[in-house]
């Protein structure tokens, strides 16, 4: 007699193939298709989910690009433009120490407008789109 170890079954028939099931499990036509859950390429052709993207490209693209270019101003204003940026406001306080407050503002002002832009235009629709893709699941939105 032999002895030989015997590894036990796997729990998930899964398991033995040592295949991962997120990577390679696509149909190959041999097996049927496992779907589980929403239709994810379905929701990213739907217009819907296209005109969500567009939306949210819209505000954020441009504010991005805004704060970007503040940012740079300040930071060159900072480094080429020392008299500029020491000249004295009111005591102690010179517009450079102001524009640095002002950067820490707009960080929160830019915050402020894209939850109330996500909460008023985004979330409805993004909550509409989910609504739908759970219930309509397999069939085209």
């Amino acid at each position: 007699m032999h002895n030989v170890a015997r590894t036990p079954a796997p729990a998930n028939p899964l398991e033995e193939t040592g295949r991962m099931p997120a990577l390679f499990d696509l149909d190959d036509g041999e097996t049927p298709a496992r779907r589980q859950g929403p239709d994810y390429d379905l929701i990213q052709r739907s217009p819907e989910f296209r005109s969500l993207r567009k939306r949210f490209r819209r505000f954020v693209f441009p504010v991005s690009i805004a704060f970007f270019i503040w940012y740079l101003v300040y930071v060159v204003l900072a480094a080429y433009a020392n008299d500029f940026m020491s000249t004295p406001v009111f005591g102690l306080v010179n517009v450079g120490m102001l524009l640095g407050l002002a950067q820490f503002a707009s960080t929160a002002l830019i915050t402020w407008l894209y939850t109330r832009f996500a909460g008023r235009d985004m979330d409805p629709r993004v909550a509409e789109l989910r609504e739908r893709a759970a219930v309509t699941e397999g069939k085209p939105l």
